[in-house]
């Protein structure tokens, strides 16, 4: 009799744990409506701070490997977002601002390894098929994570995470990878297929 009673006591408090389990989660079903498999209907619009296009500077090494401590970049716009850029609920892309001319995402030679073509938004999602960030794959294409958000793929499965491809509209050569299970993206550039 004790042991039925122990059961539906625990089995009464299921439901609690489930619940508990799902606070903060907003209605795109990710913390605070962030991921949880969301897919962003569009890219980010080219950053309004953009100034006139002209020949960029030489490429500024990534924070990591400067000099003294890494350069701090906040993205967390929100108690309880990520300090990592990020998609919210609404599809507004928090961290895609610094204009076209930003030197961490200059490459001499945009599309080196040719434009990527196997679809584009939130109707094609590729699911990481194994690598790091120095070089991962799906379906037969390689991309590798720009040096300068390194520190934004640390969580990453790179194994299984759902990945969507977005074209950037600021910074030629790159486009974005928004994995849809963390709500947040990285620069990528293509490797080939």
């Amino acid at each position: 009799m004790k042991q039925l009673s122990t059961t539906i006591a625990l089995t009464a408090l299921i439901p609690c744990f489930l619940l508990a389990q799902d606070k903060g989660r907003g209605p795109q079903g990710g913390i605070h409506g962030i991921g949880g498999g969301h897919a962003p209907a569009h890219g980010p619009a080219p950053a309004r701070n953009a100034p006139a296009p002209h020949p960029a500077p030489a490429p500024a090494p990534a924070p990591q490997q400067r000099g003294g401590a890494p350069e701090q970049r906040h993205f967390a716009d929100q108690p309880g977002h990520p300090q990592a850029p990020h998609v919210h609920g609404d599809d507004r892309w928090i961290g895609h601002d610094s204009g076209r001319n930003d030197p961490h995402f200059h490459l001499d030679r945009p599309f080196e390894h040719g434009r990527f073509t196997g679809g584009f938004g939130p109707k094609h999602e590729f699911r990481l098929a194994g690598g790091n960030r120095e070089r991962f794959w799906f379906g037969g294409n390689y991309f590798s994570v720009a040096p300068y958000d390194y520190a934004f793929v640390d969580d990453w499965l790179w194994d299984s995470d759902p990945v969507y491809i977005y074209e950037d509209p600021d910074h030629p050569g790159w486009y974005l990878a928004y994995n849809a299970r963390l709500g947040t993206y990285v620069h990528v550039e293509y490797l080939g297929g």
